[in-house]
C-alpha cells in the first residue's frame, strides 16, 4: 500500500478527473469515460497502486460510475424534451447485449491488445469529433430491425471495451442519419445505462481473483474510484447537460476531438511499454 499522503493525492485525482468528466457527460452524452479511463490508469501507475490489471480496472471503474452519469445526464436531457424515447428503447436491449460480449472480451484480453483497441476506436471518436460535420448523413433515418440489433450490439461491445457510455458512437450514428444534434446528445446519454449495468457485473466476474489489481477492487472494479467518480460525475452531469443547450457545439466539437486524440495515443503508449 502507497503511504497515506499518496493516497490522499490519489483521492483528489479522482475528484478532479470525476468533475470533468460529469461536465463531458452532460456536454457530449458520451458518459465520462474518455476521461476516466486514461486519468485513472495514469494515476494508479503513478502512485504505485496494482500493475498488470490496471487498464482493466480502469475500464470497468469507469463502466461503474457511468449507471448514475447517464441517468442525471438523460434526466436533464428529458427536461428539454429532446430525448426520442422510441429510438432508446429500441436500441437498449441490443446495447446490454452487446456489452456482455465486450466486458467477456476484455477479461480475455491482455493489456497491450486491451490498449490497442482504446487506443484505435478512441482516435477514430477524435477524428469524427475533430473533423466531422453535423451536416453529414448516410442513411435516411435511424437503423430498424436487424440493422438496428447490428448496430446496437457493436455499439455495446465497443463501448464495453473502451469503459465509455455510448453516447459518443450513439450521436454520431443519430446524427449520420439525420437527426438533431441535440435530440442525438439528449438520445444517446441514455445508452450509457444499459451498457454500464451489464457490463459492470462482467468485469466483476471476468476479474475475480485476477492478479495486479489495484487495491480494493473487486474483479476489475475499484471500489474507492467507484464511489468517488459516480458522486461527483452524477453530481456535475446536468451542468453539463445545460451548457449544451447554451455553447457552440462546433468549438467544443474540435476541442474535445484533440483532447481524445491525444489521450488515446497516450494510453496505447503507455499500455505497450509498461
Amino acid at each position: 500500500m502507497p503511504p497515506l499522503q499518496d493516497l490522499l493525492i490519489l483521492v483528489a485525482a479522482m475528484a478532479g478527473a470525476g468533475v470533468f468528466a460529469g461536465l463531458i457527460a452532460g456536454l457530449f452524452g458520451v458518459g465520462g469515460g474518455t476521461v476516466l479511463v486514461p486519468a485513472l490508469f495514469y494515476a494508479f501507475g503513478v502512485f504505485g497502486l496494482g500493475g498488470e490489471a490496471n487498464l482493466h480496472v480502469a475500464v470497468g471503474t469507469s463502466l461503474s460510475t457511468i449507471i448514475t452519469t447517464s441517468l442525471r445526464s438523460v434526466a436533464a436531457h428529458r427536461k428539454h424534451g429532446a430525448v426520442d424515447e422510441a429510438v432508446l428503447k429500441g436500441f437498449i436491449p441490443w446495447i446490454a447485449l452487446g456489452a456482455i460480449i465486450g466486458a467477456v472480451l476484455a477479461g480475455f484480453a491482455d493489456k497491450a491488445t486491451l490498449g490497442l483497441i482504446y487506443g484505435a476506436f478512441a482516435i477514430a471518436l477524435a477524428a469524427y469529433m475533430g473533423l466531422g460535420k453535423e451536416s453529414w448523413t448516410i442513411m435516411r433515418d435511424v437503423p430498424s430491425g436487424p440493422a438496428r440489433a447490428g448496430v446496437g450490439a457493436s455499439l455495446g461491445a465497443v463501448s464495453a471495451l473502451m469503459g465509455i457510455g455510448g453516447g459518443a458512437f450513439g450521436s454520431a450514428i443519430m446524427t449520420l442519419a439525420g437527426r438533431p444534434i441535440h435530440q442525438a446528445v439528449a438520445t444517446a446519454s441514455g445508452f450509457g445505462v444499459a451498457i454500464a449495468v451489464p457490463a459492470t457485473l462482467g468485469f466483476i466476474a471476468m476479474g475475480w481473483g485476477a492478479e495486479g489489481r489495484p487495491p480494493l477492487s473487486l474483479g476489475y472494479i475499484n471500489v474507492p474510484g467507484f464511489v468517488i467518480l459516480a458522486l461527483l460525475t452524477g453530481a456535475v452531469a446536468p451542468y453539463g447537460a445545460k451548457l449544451a443547450h447554451r455553447l457552440d457545439k462546433t468549438m467544443l466539437r474540435r476541442a474535445f476531438g484533440a483532447y481524445l486524440a491525444f489521450t488515446a495515443l497516450a494510453v496505447v503508449i503507455k499500455a505497450l511499454v509498461t
